[in-house]
């Protein structure tokens, strides 16, 4: 060029053009992650991917150069996957416990709870409560029948009036519009066990409505399992609302064996165009109240007038008679299946199962005497327990269901309080671990469309679940053959292994396997996220 202007007005454009090839029109990517094999998903197989963030976004995945990019974070050749999203908690409680580190650490980054029948009854004020407390964790609720149960006839053992019927499906309406996924029930515990079929349906109505889901701790899982999964089943026939049945399980040593017959009952009513799916976590052991153990009659008004049925002595007799033909149809000899994990009147009972606590506290451990125990227990306010009743086959069985997801039934821990469920600490760990790397019950990308695609499709978290472009980049990291459970039910409070980084709207809660500070969850809203 002879011009020497134009020569220098050419470099000008060249560098300019060459300097901003790659880079967003505005500004280059928050965060790029190389190196990494991403499983994506879909249960598709890995591949080999560098991903791009801006803005909390997935903005771009291929190959990527790291000079758009303001922070890199090499992958080390681990699995990237979506951030774990576990559909059954109870976090009611997460306010105060922002961290939700035992959900972090195992990969969690989305939280559904209002589960089994308990829940907050008014979401807008609950989820709203982001704006003063931000959360490490995305969470999502669902609003629960047995609280609004209780809201309108408290624990009383009758049908709703026309009128408190109303009251109840207005609740569960004004719930729906501020954003709830759907409705729990809770039909094994009180006041949801003095529900009948058709007042669940009447509240399942409203939140089909809204494309809410159904989903239901069963009112039976031992004896009468077979018939309480058909009554999920049709209530989600009757209106049309797809149903989750929570926990799937078998705890009844009588039907042991039996889970082709159980899931068969959900592939049938698939196979007929309904949409039922299931939940699941990797134990033989369950986790709920003592109070459980008694019949629900005893139960009513509330644990003051539980205790005055207790002492009247006919009535007494009675409830300790049908705990022993529980327990006998369930084919238990006694409680020592029956672990306390958290009781507020003594402490030093945290740990131990019925059986030996009677032993300490009476010198004796017969039956007559343990049922006696349990019923001081309860009088005395109650606990928290683990039991041991479910066959390791049932749970791989459920476990190989493609409609299965994978979910905790966990609450926030306290590290070192109880001694609580390890799957607080160790469920997402634990499948990757043991029943995919050590028994290869699955692959290991279809063990992680469980516990992301899955639970975002069924639960209609719209933009989780997925790497993909325009989706929210909650990730984890994690290597494969490391990955482990170390919390047992001797010793829970043990966080697991192999995941080093974890990732919610695209911002590090947890980096180089240690909690950062971060706090960058959002409220899940239903049609919004």
């Amino acid at each position: 060029m002879s011009n020497p202007k134009i020569f220098l007005l050419f470099l000008f454009t060249f560098f300019l053009t060459f300097s901003t090839s790659g880079q967003t029109a505005d500004a280059p990517f928050d965060l790029l992650i190389t190196n990494a094999r991403v499983v994506d998903g879909t249960g598709n197989p890995w591949f080999r991917a560098d991903v791009a963030i801006k803005n909390g976004r997935i903005v771009k995945i291929g190959r990527i150069a790291q000079a758009d990019a303001k922070q890199i974070v090499d992958a080390k050749n681990q699995i990237l996957a979506p951030g774990f999203i576990d559909v059954h908690a109870h976090t009611e409680n997460i306010f105060n416990h922002p961290d939700a580190e035992n959900f972090i650490q195992m990969g969690v980054t989305s939280l559904v709870t209002g589960n089994c029948g308990s829940s907050v009854t008014d979401v807008e004020s609950f989820l709203g409560r982001y704006e003063q407390t931000p959360l490490a964790v995305n969470l999502a609720t669902l609003i629960a029948h047995g609280s609004v149960r209780s809201k309108v006839l408290g624990a009383e053992n009758r049908a709703p009036t026309a009128e408190e019927l109303k009251r109840m499906e207005e609740i569960v309406e004004t719930a729906m519009k501020n954003g709830a996924v759907g409705l729990s029930t809770g039909l094994i515990y009180v006041p949801g066990t003095y529900a009948k079929t058709d007042e669940v349906i009447s509240l399942a109505q409203v939140a089909n409505k809204y494309q809410g889901i159904y989903a239901s701790h069963i009112r039976n899982e031992g004896d009468t399992v077979f018939e309480a999964i058909a009554e999920a089943i049709n209530i989600g026939e009757q209106t049309n609302i797809p149903v989750d049945i929570s926990h799937f399980k078998i705890s009844s040593k009588k039907h042991w064996g039996k889970t082709g017959e159980t899931l068969g009952l959900v592939r049938a009513a698939r196979e007929k165009g309904l949409v039922v799916t299931v939940d699941q976590y990797a134990y033989t052991a369950s986790s709920t109240s003592l109070d459980t153990i008694l019949p629900g009659w005893a139960l009513a008004g509330g644990r003051e007038d539980g205790k005055k049925r207790l002492a009247d002595k006919a009535t007494r007799a009675k409830i300790v008679e049908e705990i022993k033909k529980t327990l006998k149809d369930s084919r238990f000899k006694d409680f020592s299946y029956a672990n306390v994990a958290t009781y507020a009147a003594n402490k030093e009972y945290n740990g131990l199962n019925i059986k030996e606590i009677t032993k300490r506290a009476k010198g004796k451990d017969k039956l007559d005497a343990q049922i006696e125990q349990i019923l001081e227990m309860y009088a005395a306010g109650g606990a928290q327990m683990v039991y041991h009743k479910m066959d390791e086959a049932d749970v791989q069985s459920i476990m190989r269901e493609p409609f299965t997801m994978i979910a905790s039934d966990s609450g926030v821990r306290q590290f070192g309080e109880g001694v609580p469920h390890p799957r607080g600490y160790g469920n997402n760990a634990r499948v990757l671990g043991r029943y995919v790397r050590e028994l290869k019950l699955l692959a290991l990308e279809d063990a992680i469309r469980k516990m992301t695609s899955l639970p975002a499709q069924t639960f209609g978290l719209r933009d989780r679940g997925l790497i993909r472009e325009g989706f929210a980049a909650d990730f984890v990291i994690f290597d494969e053959t490391r990955i482990a459970d170390r919390a047992t039910f001797e010793n829970p409070h043990q966080y697991p292994v192999g995941i080093s980084n974890v990732y919610v709207n695209g911002a590090a809660v947890f980096a180089d396997e240690k909690m950062t500070g971060a706090r960058t969850g959002v409220a899940l809203r239903r049609g919004e996220n």
